[in-house]
């Protein structure tokens, strides 16, 4: 199947769904309100929090995941995983990926197996090209303490482009691993069920589809996305949370981005619906900025709030959350370390949880899109302020 057509079972599906099909007409994006019922709020200078450098000198990490001995990998988008051992970063990689580079494509998520290091992989996902096309695959490489060699292909034929490549990359509580992609601005590839582009992908360690997926012999968990950037799993319900762009030109839109409650093969609308119309067949999202900027990136549960990196907008999220019946209500939504004019970090890029309970946050100025400050990129150290 070319990445453009229409299957037959798309048009099956939707007739049974109520969904329209022509979602490459501007006019067919049909445009919901907000659903949060809050207003976002500038925090310059949030008293419980302190902030450190931890890691400087980095070329546009995306990715941390910290090894069970304390050490610590990232990811640096022109192709190097890089080595972290007590706050100090290794000189040499550990592995260098040949990846496709320009935009947004490039070395992006890292994930451990959920069962390292008795199981020594170590799981990436990058851009690579070949005859002037682009791809997007997820690796999995051995690592044996030093050095990590690959070792073989988990899901390969994502579709890649300049932009919109997804990335992001995790083992959920069912120790399966999810892969988040993007439509790389195709956007009908988000509809398509058996086109990876515009997904999240479930499969299991070893990349075949993950039992119990809305289709035995598919990866694909979801549909609709427009480019999926950040996973996250809640500590108590263990209910997945995704972060995800929206349009930036398309039909004459922008903004519109994302955080959704995930749940087995719900289609996100894109590019049917943005917001939240309330349209049958399509889930809508927990929050959307119809009217604001706010690029989401990685993100992470820590001390009871959801925390979401953010790009362009320059903050890092302070969601926080409560029971609304089955689902949940947004109580409040903060825009840390900004100003209302400016971000005192820059681009940011990935939160992750480390083990000795510190909230670690990735820069991303070097990525051609940012302006770079002193010692950038790094990774940030957050730790609750004492009492």
């Amino acid at each position: 199947m070319t990445p453009r057509a229409f299957p037959i079972g798309l048009l099956a599906v939707a007739a049974l769904a109520g969904i329209a099909v022509q979602a490459s007409c501007a006019a067919d994006i049909e445009r919901g309100p907000a659903p949060q019922g809050v207003a976002d709020r500038f925090v310059a200078d949030p008293p419980d929090l302190r902030v450190a450098d931890w890691v400087t000198g980095l070329e546009a990490p995306w990715s941390l995941a910290f090894l069970p001995d304390g050490r610590a990998l990232v990811s640096e988008r022109p192709g190097r995983i890089r080595l972290i051992e007590g706050g100090r970063l290794a000189p040499a990689p550990v592995a260098t990926i040949a990846v496709a580079q320009g935009g947004e494509a490039g070395l992006m998520g890292l994930a451990l197996h959920p069962r390292f290091p008795a199981e020594p992989f170590v799981y990436a996902m990058y851009t690579e090209e070949s005859g002037g096309r682009r791809t997007n695959r997820v690796m999995r490489l051995r690592f044996d303490g030093a050095r990590a060699t690959l070792d073989r292909a988990i899901v390969d034929g994502i579709p890649g482009g300049r932009n919109h490549d997804g990335g992001r990359i995790a083992f959920g509580p069912d120790f399966m691993l999810y892969v988040g992609t993007g439509e790389t601005f195709e956007r009908d590839l988000a509809q398509m069920p058996d086109n990876f582009g515009g997904k999240i992908l479930r499969v299991t360690p070893d990349g075949a589809p993950a039992p119990g997926n809305p289709r035995d012999a598919s990866p694909v968990w979801t549909l609709g996305h427009r480019n999926v950037q950040g996973l996250a799993w809640h500590p108590e319900t263990r209910e997945m949370f995704a972060s995800e762009h929206g349009p930036s030109s398309e039909a004459g839109l922008r903004a519109h981005d994302e955080i959704n409650v995930i749940g087995r093969g719900a289609n996100y609308g894109w590019p049917l619906v943005v917001g939240a119309p309330g349209r049958s067949g399509l889930t809508d999202p927990l929050i959307s900025w119809n009217d604001r900027t706010t690029p989401p990136a990685g993100m992470t549960f820590w001390r009871g709030a959801l925390y979401v990196a953010t790009l362009r907008s320059e903050a890092l999220l302070r969601i926080a959350l409560a029971r609304q019946g089955e689902g949940w209500r947004v109580a409040a939504i903060e825009r840390l370390f900004h100003d209302g004019r400016d971000g005192r970090y820059g681009r940011l890029r990935d939160a992750v949880v480390g083990p000795d309970g510190a909230l670690y946050v990735l820069t991303s100025n070097r990525d051609g899109r940012g302006s770079a400050r002193a010692g950038d990129d790094r990774i940030l150290r957050i730790t609750a302020a004492p009492q």
